[in-house]
């Protein structure tokens, strides 16, 4: 099924679950052992229904790492979303069953409680639903969420921790909230940049990593017009000029207007020296080359936020200084953090 098709079945499965989904709740700031929120961040809203308990948070994580997701039980969410790699994947385009190559790099998972909707084409509203866009592409896990239940059903662990997390048997409903459940507590912000800014910590950064913190935040780069906040993205949808000519049509293929060709949702730089290859098909390898990109101005397009992508002037210290201060949005603690990694 192509995601347009997804869509449509997602907006079939939302109505279906309106009485139970449509209203969001903020959890506690913090859940002690699970997920602690960090200073600067604001509170998690959970949807009504699927409010976190340490039930469905353990069948997410269960499933999270569990092969059973895919058609030939071959892969798993975590095949593509690694913990050392702040969920995210090393090559441009992951695997998928039959080892069939997806059509787009994989993101980053971290923070992903806060993003306001879902994919690179911004087409899926709640992250309940996205868990279906994996699940019944092709070239991903190839299967459905029927048949993912008939085999959750057989297996005495699931069908229990089902019935202690939702009260029924593995299901849709029990498959997309229980991985959603887990997926919110990923939560990134104890990086030596979050050490300076929200802890206090002066001596966090040193002299080059303060210079390309200034840079970044400057008029003369504009980098944080569209990453900004406190997880760096502004959620927009943005053409950087990394073609003249696209093979993706990005948002183009969900609103069908020519404004919204090859534009694709600016991602969160959080993490971002793990997080490599770059841009939305891995076609930059390192931040070295980000930084040879963005410097240039990039390639002419339509649809190129000119008032942003525009040549800067950097010299080589000052690309050296930016990359210094990217590096410090790296945290350690978030990707050897045993919560968040398999167990037997």
């Amino acid at each position: 099924m192509n995601l347009r098709g997804v869509i449509l079945f997602v907006s079939f499965i939302t109505v279906l679950c309106a009485m139970r989904c449509s209203d969001a709740v903020l959890q506690n700031r913090s859940i002690r052992g699970v997920m602690d929120i960090p200073k600067g961040f604001p509170s998690i809203a959970f949807p009504a229904g699927n409010e976190y308990t340490p039930e469905r948070w353990l069948m997410g994580k269960k499933l999270f790492f569990d092969p059973i997701l895919s058609k030939s039980n071959s892969i798993s969410c975590a095949s593509c979303h690694l913990p050392q790699y702040a969920f995210s994947d090393t090559t441009a385009f992951s695997l998928g069953d039959a080892n069939l190559r997806g059509r787009g790099n994989a993101p980053t998972l971290a923070n992903i409680a806060y993003h306001p909707y879902f994919t690179r084409a911004g087409g899926v509203p709640t992250l309940e639903q996205q868990i279906l866009v994996p699940i019944q592409e092709h070239d991903e896990f190839n299967t459905s969420t029927v048949v993912i239940a008939d085999k959750l059903k057989k297996n005495p662990t699931y069908a229990a921790l089902s019935q202690k997390a939702y009260g029924r048997e593995p299901d849709a409903y029990v498959i997309t909230r229980s991985i959603a459940n887990f997926e919110r507590s990923f939560i990134s912000g104890n990086s030596k940049f979050d050490q300076y800014t929200y802890q206090g910590k002066k001596g966090a950064l040193n002299p080059s990593e303060k210079r390309g913190k200034d840079l970044f935040f400057s008029a003369k780069t504009n980098c944080s017009s569209c990453h900004n906040g406190f997880n760096f993205t502004n959620y927009a949808f943005e053409n950087n000029g990394l073609y003249a000519s696209y093979a993706d049509s990005g948002r183009l293929r969900l609103t069908f207007l020519e404004a919204d060709r090859a534009k694709f949702k600016v991602p969160s730089l959080r993490n971002i020296e793990l997080t490599g290859p770059y841009m939305h098909d891995g076609s930059i390898k390192s931040l070295e080359e980000i930084l040879v990109h963005y410097n240039t101005g990039g390639k002419e397009h339509k649809n190129k936020n000119r008032n942003f992508i525009k040549p800067l002037g950097l010299s080589k210290q000052e690309q050296q200084d930016i990359i210094a201060f990217l590096k410090t949005l790296t945290d350690m603690n978030f990707i050897t953090d045993k919560r968040y990694q398999y167990e037997e």
